[in-house]
């Protein structure tokens, strides 16, 4: 099989934009050139991000199935639970979220805006949880199920960042090949390609798409799960398997994966003083938002990677803006004074 010969059920607008971060590559001595690549602009369905790319090809199957609830799960500020709950308003399902405590922020505000108040909006049954942070499979969201079912449902489950079902990296497989329909349109190659990696599949399907054309190892994931040990074998693990589902023809092996464990501290949500510079730069600089979460930490890490040299001169470099930009407002009082 190949790519093609899996169903996609169309949630974005097509092609996410490229554009140069010009400004960002003048003032880091402008010997790379960085560009965006905005997944956080590529659906109407309530500001979209990476997960409804990889939505595209697990939603097929909920409709062949008849299933009627989606089921998701996150922290409680999730991009994924509000994209989900955002496409099965789309689609007339209904969508039950498990919002569990990830992330230590203490915030009178931080479960009543954002993510999950677009959730609620949507119309989602949203279910706040005390449970910590996990990348794994999650007993809450193994009940939620069990009581849809309960109820007469059909529920279609949906892990967290789509990342443990079996297609949850063909998403960004197809990202590769958008990227490269791109750079022929633009004239260019991109030597690097910097990611936001947690829970996994996105990193892992950009590896098996990339190493189409030699460029697995060119997929630098930025961890920001501050559990890395965790977060690169799901990497490796996914990567693995899309590259089978996809018919790659090679193997996908530990050298592939490329997991920078610089940046996710001080601990998965909770941003660190580079976080907060990085996101102040890109939107001082270039006027794109970032979030403490997940892209603030991945611009870190381009950002630090630049000063010090990392990269050789002359490359072009792709960040990969992957949304979370709502959370934002759940961390105001890190912005007090901008």
């Amino acid at each position: 099989m190949s790519l093609e010969d899996f169903d996609k059920y169309p949630l974005t607008f097509g092609p996410s934009p490229i554009h140069p971060l010009k400004r960002l590559s003048e003032h880091l001595g402008g010997k790379v050139a960085l560009y965006a690549k905005r997944e956080d602009c590529n659906s109407g369905l309530a500001f979209g991000g990476n997960k409804t790319r990889k939505l595209e090809y697990l939603i097929p199957e909920a409709i062949r199935g008849g299933y009627d609830t989606l089921v998701s799960i996150g922290g409680i500020q999730s991009n994924q639970t509000r994209q989900v709950a955002a496409v099965a308003a789309h689609l007339g399902m209904k969508c039950v979220l498990v919002q569990e405590n990830w992330v230590n922020h203490d915030s009178e505000i931080y479960d009543k805006v954002g993510n999950i108040e677009m959730s609620r909006i949507l119309g989602a049954d949203v279910r706040l949880d005390d449970a910590g942070f996990d990348i794994g499979i999650r007993p809450s969201w193994q009940k939620a199920m069990e009581e849809v079912e309960a109820r007469g449902g059909k529920p279609f489950p949906i892990p967290a960042g789509c990342s443990e079902h079996p297609l949850g990296g063909l998403g960004f497989a197809g990202f590769a090949e958008e990227v490269r329909q791109q750079e022929q349109a633009l004239g260019l190659t991109f030597d690097y390609i910097v990611v936001c990696a947690v829970t996994g599949s996105t990193q892992a399907g950009m590896i098996a798409g990339f190493a189409a054309d030699g460029r697995a190892d060119r997929v630098i994931g930025i961890d920001a799960s501050a559990a890395p040990e965790k977060t690169r074998a799901q990497v490796l693990r996914i990567a693995q398997k899309t590259a089978e589902l996809v018919a790659l023809g090679r193997p996908i092996t530990d050298d592939d994966v490329v997991l920078d464990t610089r940046y996710g501290h001080p601990e998965y949500g909770l941003p660190n003083e580079g976080t907060l510079e990085a996101i102040r730069l890109c939107a001082r600089l270039e006027g794109m938002l970032t979030d403490p979460v997940y892209e603030g930490k991945s611009m870190h890490g381009m950002i630090d990677m630049v000063r010090n040299g990392e990269f050789p001169e002359g490359s072009n470099i792709l960040y990969v803006h992957l949304g979370g930009v709502p959370a934002l407002s759940a961390y105001s009082d890190l912005f007090s004074a901008g």
